[in-house]
């Protein structure tokens, strides 16, 4: 098999997960509880995209599957949390621009994951 043949199984293969949310702020116990799940997205590797907009590059779709029952695992009481999953060619078709400057997307970290 051709080295493109590989590129093109892994662009379909590898897995990004975005976390959108939209969580209630107006209380201690509230902001808080915001807090809380923007520290335990980072802690599980999720980086942020956009302030209420968390992304996490994933090698496989089952270790997508894994980071998203995790997810649900912390929900916040309150608040609305949207989770998305696409493949790494879904995501290299995303534009990108800060103000009407094009940005290209970043490359995502190369970890190593052990289990």
């Amino acid at each position: 098999m051709s080295k493109n043949y590989h590129t093109r199984l892994n662009a379909y293969r590898i897995m990004w997960v975005l976390v959108l949310f939209d969580l209630p702020t107006e209380t201690k116990k509230e902001r808080k509880a915001a807090s809380g799940f923007r520290k335990k997205l980072l802690t599980d590797g999720f980086q942020m995209f956009q302030f209420s907009i968390y992304m996490r590059h994933c090698p496989s779709r089952e270790n997508a599957d894994v980071h998203i029952k995790r997810v649900k695992g912390f929900l916040p009481s309150k608040g609305h949390v949207g989770i998305f999953q696409f493949t790494d060619k879904q995501f290299g078709m995303v534009e990108l621009f800060y103000g009407k400057d094009p940005q290209n997307a970043k490359s995502p970290v190369q970890q190593l994951e052990m289990f």
